[in-house]
């Protein structure tokens, strides 16, 4: 019997009390059993893939709980207070950006706000003008620009789940990587980049960035559409909800969102991309540099989820697209620890480099 693993993420009303359930669902009976915790309406939760959260109340937690060990499905508090690891990362941001205006130096250790990601892309293009420049491809509903940085054509993205912070930290670190390999001659970046331009954009969400930094009590309930289940592919299928409140919900309609509209219509104008790569996080499932083990598949049988980027880039005819879902490998979920961020970028640019190789040397 193949094991499914579904983590439970409990959002408390008291702060200092959130926690996160790893529930493992062993057969087909746990996963019935989650069905119909799901169809309670008030429990919150919502089961629709391998890798799920679920939001609820404090008196819920407990009952899901309850629910939980009458039912003999085993789980595990995986992480125990929420809001501290909350408040130690936020913390540790506001101590580098005070560290980076003294030393007027770029920690790629440490996660950043929206302002300082696009003024590291400033600094960069300025110390690689012969190689970067910075294309702005639209603006956001909230005014925020969408920039891309661009050097054939093969595109690649963070951050589009704005909470997946990452996906932006490692797309930073791969844009100084990149610049700095072409420029010291380090194989395979000079021979790519003579082949293929590389449209690399940093932050696929700014509007969602900004809101992610914001304190807990200033978010919304319902943080709108997900731009991962906007596009125009298999809309509104399974691993989408119409429901505006859900996590995943896909939108009104098929790119009906500035920012998807924006990417969307830059790849189609500019065609003749010859991949397409969107950085995601976080799965517990490539080998590679640090032994982080990846699964490899369809986004169907990986993660459930309709109306995709990928997805759109393949059936635009982008043979080379691919979703990386990056770490963490299931202690702190999206909450990765800050130290965890060079390391990621490493072991997904070993895998980034060996892509754009191939599809330099095999483009159909």
């Amino acid at each position: 019997m193949g094991k499914f693993r579904y983590l439970l993420l409990g959002l408390i009303a008291i702060p200092a009390l959130d926690q996160v359930l790893r529930i493992n669902a062993e057969s087909e009976d746990h996963i019935q059993i989650l069905k119909e915790l799901e169809r309670d309406v008030d429990s919150g939760v919502s089961v629709k893939s391998l890798l799920t959260y679920f939001n609820f109340r404090l008196i819920t937690l407990s009952a899901v709980k309850d629910f939980l060990k009458k039912n003999n499905v085993p789980f595990t508090v995986m992480i125990n207070n929420v809001q501290e690891l909350l408040v130690r990362e936020r913390e540790e941001m506001v101590h580098n950006v005070e560290m980076e205006r003294k030393t007027k130096s770029f920690s790629f250790a440490a996660y950043h706000d929206l302002e300082t990601i696009y003024n590291f892309m400033d600094t960069l293009v300025a110390s690689h003008s012969n190689l970067i420049s910075k294309v702005k491809i639209g603006s956001t509903y909230e005014n925020c620009p969408m920039y891309v940085l661009k050097r054939k054509k093969t595109w690649i993205d963070a951050g589009i789940p704005a909470r997946e912070w990452i996906s932006h930290a490692t797309a930073v670190w791969l844009a100084d990587r990149i610049a700095t390999d072409f420029k010291e001659n380090r194989a395979p970046v000079p021979s790519i980049l003579s082949q293929m331009d590389i449209y690399l954009m940093i932050v696929a969400n700014p509007d969602g960035y900004v809101s992610t930094h914001r304190s807990a009590t200033s978010n919304p309930k319902c943080h709108g559409v997900d731009l991962n289940r906007n596009w125009d592919a298999e809309f509104g299928g399974p691993g989408a909800s119409d429901d505006p409140c859900a996590e995943d919900h896909c939108g009104p309609s098929a790119q009906s969102e500035n920012k998807v509209k924006n990417m969307a219509g830059f790849i189609m104008s500019h065609g003749n991309f010859k991949s397409f790569m969107t950085l995601h996080s976080y799965i517990k499932a490539l080998n590679s540099w640090h032994g982080t083990v990846y699964k490899v598949g369809s986004i169907f049988h990986i993660l459930q989820a309709s109306g995709a980027s990928v997805d759109w880039t393949y059936l635009l005819g982008i043979k080379y697209s691919f979703a990386f879902e990056l770490r963490d490998t299931g202690e702190y979920g999206f909450l990765l620890p800050a130290d965890q961020i060079v390391s990621t970028a490493r072991e997904t640019w070993f895998a980034l480099r060996y892509i754009l190789k191939y599809v330099c040397d095999h483009p159909y």
